[in-house]
């Protein structure tokens, strides 16, 4: 990796150009609560101040297919594990994340739109400058599972109404009959 010529970068405002032309790199380690659209899908009270995301932003310049200006590429990595809501038991599930992401930029967001539909990569405008914390929590937020799960829930799961632990824990109920009233009314 080649030397910062830069003292820092800016994550929340980055200059992509300039930070792929020194072939920079910036890495971090940001506690969760930091991105607040994915600690908003955390389950409650699973919250850990000690929870963060490891990321990394790595920019660099690759010759234009078409022999023009370089393209200007920043690659994009994350890790974080959150705790989302089992669907099958309802308790908390250890949900590791993982992002490992290249992007494209262009000169603007007309262009960024234009190429976008035309090209596998995902491509960006380099203005207004990006916040790699949004990007990083745009990314995130799109690796959560549709369904959060454990492989195998820590408790059983009690799978219908008459399921037998149910039944054991509950004392029946007394069946009422709607039409009881009614015929009591005929006599």
């Amino acid at each position: 990796m080649k030397p910062n010529p830069k003292a820092s970068w800016n994550a929340d405002r980055l200059d992509v150009r300039a930070f792929a032309q020194a072939g920079a790199c910036l890495e971090a380690q940001e506690p969760l609560s930091r991105f607040g659209r994915l600690s908003g899908e955390m389950m409650p009270g699973a919250a850990d101040a000690a929870r963060a995301v490891a990321w990394q932003a790595r920019g660099e310049l690759r010759p234009a297919a078409s022999g023009g200006e370089s393209a200007v590429w920043l690659q994009l990595t994350a890790r974080t594990v959150v705790p989302l809501s089992c669907q099958r038991c309802l308790g908390a599930a250890e949900t590791p994340l993982e992002v490992d992401r290249w992007f494209r930029f262009v000169a603007d967001e007309a262009t960024a739109e234009q190429e976008d539909d035309e090209c596998e990569e995902d491509v960006l405008a380099l203005e207004p400058r990006p916040s790699l914390h949004e990007l990083l929590e745009d990314e995130l937020l799109m690796a959560l599972p549709l369904v959060p799960m454990h492989d195998t829930c820590p408790e059983p799961v009690v799978m219908q109404a008459g399921d037998a632990a149910l039944l054991n824990e509950a004392e029946p109920v007394p069946r009422r009959h709607p039409f009881a009233e009614l015929a009591k009314l005929r006599k």
